[in-house]
């Protein structure tokens, strides 16, 4: 049998190739190098591709179930018995069935998508059974659900210690099994110590939680009474590790050394029965914020019961001994003296060690125990990147990790960088050196604003603190300073944003400061402030918005939509989509028109220009848009509808037009007597659709069949060109009517309002009037989509252009955020992309459709294209960029910034090819594409 290490190497080794998309055949002589690792390998990593090769069609099953039969028939009964009730069929199929009828049928792909739903369980008597295809045609014990099968999904909610007794309340079940009520349905909290300590049974109930069916990610199912309490008092851990202790003392001086006492720890375990099924798990998974980090409870002196989270978000309670406790720290810029106290201990040798470092340490005895005294260069303490734990390692004993205790956390400044001496969750002394941090000390609501204050002893200047999405999309505030002290004003509720105000978009917002010296500074709490944390959320418009610290100590604001109870959840969306939308699409239609947006996201684009043209001609007809958390409030008299909302369900049923200008949602179809449609949202440069290359591989992808199913319902397609309109036919497989009326979104370069629309433009953006504007837009990269950096040397631009130029930067969408310095404006973020085309004097682009939209202006264009070959080569272009570009296609950002500064001469030696592009790809872009839609679509 392997080791536990080799086990964990093996296992890693097999995810690793199959990451990776390694061949089966390079896969499988490590998978049979270990028979004893097949279950993990099975129901892991391999399972994984034996799906994906079922999927993908007739050539790949038989590849693999040529190469897994040997593999398979070699293999321990019992082993195949214990896998997945989904795995054990698979396997069971693979081995037994007609090798042409897997092959070429379709049996073992209705296994795999069926296995998919996770709600398919049968009950015959007091036995659960998988509902998976051929069940009248094989043994019913290769579908009974067994240990493997039986995982409860569980969460923790609360962490508490209140009048000396831990409450713990969360929720669990088994997915697939719903919870209606508390008939049948019992469970209790189990804490499993060292294997011969009795376990400790919590006192437990089941409780109502209508949460854990929001959160749920399977559909049909109702959860609402997994939840439960349960209680545990300290004298049930205390006399186990008191009985422990005794035992582990004998065995240390039977070797002839002295007793040290050690910490005992438990795991939680929940044992449940749910409807005749038995089902024991691990408590895991704690809610974000207070549950993160539960308090200890000191039971005597020294001596603490811990609530403890494991990496893999185990739950663990730790009866420990303060065997090190720090007493006292002392920094006189030079030196970080520490002393540490080992209670009741009388030892004369020994080391300190700091994470990996072992160090000298001065051991004193004395009445109370031995003082360890450990002496820090801050020189080479501030060369270290990360907090390092402190432990002492008193001769002939174990090491001791030092315990914060009772003893003041410290932070020292030196110079711009800062010593500091703090607990951690568990309350270990940790060390570290890093760039002066704001502390938040309290964080206070005040009706919808949020203020935070703090400490940060910072040289002095301003500084602005930045909330960051995990999209990339940020928000700044400014620090208001006095001395050390800071506060900041927050309303989440209404964001600043280029002149609107807009809610926080749902997610998880981190706080930082930018450092003068560019350095991302994090924000953290302060420890003391944690146990008076105003954590509930507070509701301000549609959004709940929550002030939280997680992962101990990291500051994050928590916004989410307000959403009714039958629509939150996995649960939700199902009953809307199967339900509710299907009984709205046989209602008669209503005379309105849904216009939609990058699902919601953006009131902008072709669908914006049709929608005002309407209002400006009077149409009096209804008008909805949807809108995706809270992201715009469109003008004049439009109806809002929440995406994802009942509203949303019946508006996209019942609407008689639909104007978007991106796939709809999957789960709608259109009716034969609505009108989808379709603006998209400009001329391809690059490939898209059908032609891009993962979509002609056999089979098809999802994505394919997806983006066919939709394109069937479009009933008319708008198109920029003659040259774009068969491009866009092949790309979509598109057969429906085409009207080459140009792109209502252009009509903003050209239109009568054009000049104070602009100066609107400018103003929003805070750009001098009169100075020269180069926008920089390149579009995404498929291959290198994490990447944030702004290729263009925008230090270079800076000084190379002067002051009489502003610089925008724009990045796509879909690219990672990129972090623009302040010599620039950063408009990644700015609603509109026309209203950016309108007030910009030089475009700088790549292979974006901005190119086909700015040539209606007649400004010029630079193309810088670093990457043109592998570009070309990896996603495809319809244009020979080097013939046909209007402008220069450059390689280097030194080359840009020449071209830019020399442009009138450059325009000048382009203007030929310029007219010939403009002719070509936009001679409709002449102010009027919008009342061409208008009077085709709405006709008077």
């Amino acid at each position: 049998m392997a080791s536990g290490d080799t086990v964990q190497e093996r296992l890693k080794a097999v995810q690793d190739l199959c990451d990776r998309g390694e061949p089966l055949d390079t896969i499988m002589p490590l998978v049979q190098a270990d028979p004893a690792l097949a279950a993990e390998i099975l129901d892991g990593p391999l399972g994984l591709r034996m799906d994906q090769a079922i999927k993908r069609g007739a050539a790949r099953r038989r590849e693999l179930i040529t190469l897994m039969r040997p593999y398979l028939a070699a293999l321990d009964p019992a082993v195949k018995r214990e896998l997945t009730v989904a795995r054990r069929l698979l396997v069971h199929l693979i081995e037994h069935r007609d090798l042409g009828e897997l092959v070429d049928g379709d049996v073992l792909t209705k296994v795999v998508a069926a296995a998919a739903e996770p709600s398919k369980r049968l009950r015959k008597g007091l036995r659960w059974y998988a509902d998976l295809p051929l069940r009248d045609e094989l043994a019913p014990d290769l579908y009974r659900l067994r240990r493997a099968d039986l995982v409860p999904v569980t969460q923790i909610d609360d962490l508490v210690w209140k009048d000396g007794r831990l409450l713990v309340r969360g929720h669990a079940y088994l997915a697939g099994l719903s919870v209606r009520s508390r008939r049948f349905n019992r469970a209790t909290v189990v804490l499993r110590g060292p294997r011969w300590l009795p376990p400790v049974r919590m006192r437990t109930r089941r409780v109502y939680a209508p949460e854990a069916t929001h959160a749920a990610r399977e559909p049909g199912c109702n959860y609402d009474w997994s939840g439960f309490t349960a209680e545990l008092s300290a004298w049930p851990l205390l006399w186990r590790g008191g009985l422990r202790g005794l035992v582990s003392a004998v065995r240390r001086r039977m070797r002839h050394r002295p007793a040290v006492r050690d910490a005992t720890t438990w795991r939680a375990e929940i044992v449940f029965w749910s409807r005749g099924a038995r089902a024991t798990g691990l408590l895991r998974g704690a809610a974000v914020g207070r549950t993160e980090r539960p308090a200890g409870l000191r039971v005597k002196q020294g001596l603490w019961v811990r609530p403890v989270w494991t990496s893999d978000r185990a739950l663990q309670v730790v009866l420990q001994p303060n065997r090190a406790e720090l007493t006292g720290v002392e920094f006189d810029g030079e030196r970080l003296q520490l002393k540490i106290l080992l209670p009741g201990r009388s030892v004369t040798k020994g080391h300190a060690r700091l994470g990996g470092h072992r160090m000298a340490a001065e051991f004193t005895p004395g009445a109370e125990g031995t003082t360890v005294t450990v002496g820090l260069a801050v020189p080479s303490l501030l060369q270290e990147k990360d907090g390092r734990r402190l432990w002492i390692e008193p001769k002939g004993d174990p090491a001791a990790s030092v315990m914060l205790g009772d003893a003041a956390e410290m932070r020292a400044t030196s110079g711009d960088r800062e010593i500091a001496v703090l607990a951690d969750r568990r309350d270990r002394v940790v060390v570290s050196a890093h760039r002066i941090r704001p502390v938040l000390t309290s964080a206070v609501w005040e009706g919808p604003e949020l203020v935070l204050r703090g400490s940060y002893p910072d040289a002095a200047g301003p500084r602005t603190l930045t909330l960051r999405h995990r999209s990339g999309l940020t928000y700044t505030a400014p620090l208001e300073r006095s001395g050390e002290d800071f506060t900041v004003r927050l309303k989440p509720g209404t964001m600043p944003r280029f002149g609107e105000s807009v809610p926080l978009a749902a997610g998880t917002w981190n706080m930082t400061v930018r450092h003068p010296a560019g350095e991302i500074v994090p924000v953290r709490m302060d420890h003391a402030a944690l146990a008076g944390l105003d954590e509930d959320p507070r509701t301000v418009g549609g959004h709940a918005y929550r002030m939280v610290s997680t992962r101990f100590d990291v500051p994050v604001v928590l916004s989410e939509e307000v959403r009714p109870a039958d629509e939150k959840g996995v649960a939700g969306t199902h009953v809307l989509r199967r339900v509710f939308y299907p009984a709205q699409r046989t209602e008669p239609l209503t005379d309105a028109t849904v216009y939609a947006v990058n699902d919601g996201r953006l009131y902008a684009d072709s669908v914006r220009a049709i929608y005002e043209e309407r209002l400006r001609r009077g149409d009096d007809r209804e008008h909805i848009w949807v809108v995706k958390d809270g992201a715009f409030v469109p003008p004049g008299p439009a109806t809002v509808v929440r995406a994802g909302s009942r509203e949303h369900h019946a508006a996209l049923a019942r609407s008689r037009h639909i104007v978007t200008n991106a796939f709809l949602p999957a789960w709608f179809r259109s009716r034969e007597d609505q009108v989808v449609v379709q603006t998209w949202h400009g001329t391809p440069l690059k490939h898209i659709g059908n032609d891009q290359p993962h979509m002609t591989r056999d089979p098809r992808p999802p994505v394919w069949h997806r983006q066919a199913a939709e394109v069937r319902g479009w009933d008319l397609m708008l198109s920029q060109s003659p040259w774009a309109t068969p491009v866009l036919r092949q790309a979509f497989g598109y057969k429906g009517e085409v009207l080459e009326s140009g792109l209502p979104r252009n009509d903003a370069l050209n239109g009568p309002e054009a000049e104070r629309r602009a100066a609107a433009i400018r103003a929003r953006l805070g750009l001098v009037e009169g100075k020269r504007v180069v926008l920089y837009a390149p579009t995404w990269r498929d291959y290198d989509r994490k990447n944030a950096m702004v290729k263009l040397d925008l230090a270079r631009a800076r000084e190379s252009l002067g002051a009489d130029h502003e610089i925008l930067v724009r990045a796509h969408p879909m690219q990672a955020m990129p972090a623009v310095p302040d010599i620039a404006h950063d408009v990644t973020t700015y609603p509109d992309m026309a209203d950016l085309l309108l007030i910009t004097d030089v475009l700088v682009t790549d292979y974006s459709s901005s190119m086909f939209d700015f040539a209606a202006t007649g400004r010029p264009i630079v193309l810088y294209a670093y990457d043109l070959a592998k570009y070309s080569t990896k996603r495809g272009l319809y244009l020979d960029l080097a013939a046909q570009a209007p402008g220069p296609v450059l390689s280097t950002s030194a080359d840009v910034v020449d071209a830019l500064r020399s442009i009138d001469s450059v325009a000048s030696e382009y203007a030929d090819r310029y007219a010939t592009f403009r002719a070509l790809y936009a001679p409709k872009d002449d102010g009027k594409a919008t009342a061409r839609v208008v009077d085709h679509l709405f006709p008077s």
